[in-house]
């Protein structure tokens, strides 16, 4: 029951990073993108389900909650900070989303939409960053403060979390555009991609595990770690080179947005298993944190029947906005006849 718990907050976390990811990226992208009309695209491409994706966030929470209350008792209040610019970025970046969609087009709306996401994403990165040190517990009450864990390394973890969800960003915007936008997704999704990357490796090479060492002791964990990092650097080489193909094709649209899933799927993996069963370091384990059986089964099902919901949710929104949305004519302002109609309230 603990582990199937486990993969439930693990699959409930890799969710929002892939589905909100790509959008937190798209608003990233808005920032860099001159075009008012272009900008205004790019809104209304996450308008059609950041909703959905977003639902994930709150049944992480939850899950984590209910399953292992010791552990988020210690995470929220050693990361009430970055996830207080979180929580109020993702609250800017709702209105802006619905400004831009129901109001006439202004470009504080993009411009809030924009920032909101960057701050998001940085918020995100910047709190995983301080999980990587050792938080202070007595009597089972987390005792330390919430800015002991503020150093460079979590700037630079903030910094690859949010290059990596732009790089997403961009990949799922040449995967819905066509045209001019599609051409210029392609270019920076490379430079995006290829940034990620370094950050990603120098965030590996740079991570402080005294307080959590590596568990790698047994040769099936040591291969695991290995493999799952080759895996996810194929996949990331993968979107690297297929960002570049500019012909029109199915393959070129769907394997940079692809490789980057795979690779963000199998770097957080392969840290799941060099960290288990270490929950919060540096003693907060996955056993000496679960919350009852009983409440465990309670909450299964409960959370259970609701992912199901909420992945159909999801399937349904994309599959509903299926291919390509117009993107070289489309005004930025509204018609003499009226305002446009947008994509998410087509």
């Amino acid at each position: 029951m603990t582990t199937l718990w486990l993969a439930t907050v693990v699959v409930c976390l890799l969710m929002y990073m892939v589905l909100d990811g790509y959008d937190l990226g798209i608003g990233v992208a808005t920032l860099f993108e001159r075009d008012a009309a272009h900008r205004r695209h790019l809104v209304e491409s996450v308008a059609l389900a950041w909703d959905g994706n977003e639902t994930w966030v709150i049944l992480l929470g939850v899950a984590l909650w209910a399953g292992f209350p010791l552990a988020f008792g210690t995470i929220l209040p050693h990361a009430y900070l970055p996830m207080t610019v979180v929580l109020f970025s993702l609250i800017v970046r709702g209105v802006s989303v619905e400004m831009v969609s129901q109001a006439p087009p202004a470009r504080r709306w993009t411009t809030g939409f924009g920032v909101a996401s960057l701050l998001a994403a940085f918020g995100q990165g910047f709190a995983l960053g301080t999980l990587t040190s050792a938080m202070h517990l007595r009597g089972g009450a987390f005792t330390g403060s919430a800015f002991g864990a503020f150093n460079w390394f979590c700037v630079l973890t903030a910094c690859a979390v949010t290059a990596a969800y732009t790089a997403l960003g961009y990949a799922y915007t040449k995967l819905k555009s066509s045209g001019h936008l599609r051409e210029s997704a392609a270019r920076r999704g490379v430079i995006a991609t290829a940034v990620a990357g370094v950050l990603l490796v120098a965030v590996l090479f740079t991570i402080d595990d005294t307080a959590a060492p590596l568990n790698l002791s047994s040769p099936g964990r040591a291969f695991a770690f290995g493999g799952l990092l080759l895996f996810a650097a194929a996949a990331g080489a993968t979107s690297l080179v297929t960002f570049r193909w500019k012909q029109q094709s199915r393959a070129a649209d769907t394997l940079p947005l692809g490789g980057l899933v795979v690779a963000t799927v199998s770097a957080f993996l392969a840290l799941v298993v060099a960290r288990y069963p270490v929950l919060v370091p540096p003693g907060i384990t996955v056993d000496n944190t679960v919350s009852p059986h009983g409440a465990m089964v309670f909450i299964l099902v409960g959370i259970g029947l609701n992912m199901p919901l909420v992945l159909g949710y999801n399937v349904f929104a994309h599959r509903a906005f299926a291919g390509k949305f117009p993107t070289e004519h489309h005004a930025d302002e509204p018609s003499a006849e009226g305002p446009a109609v947008t994509g998410a309230h087509a």
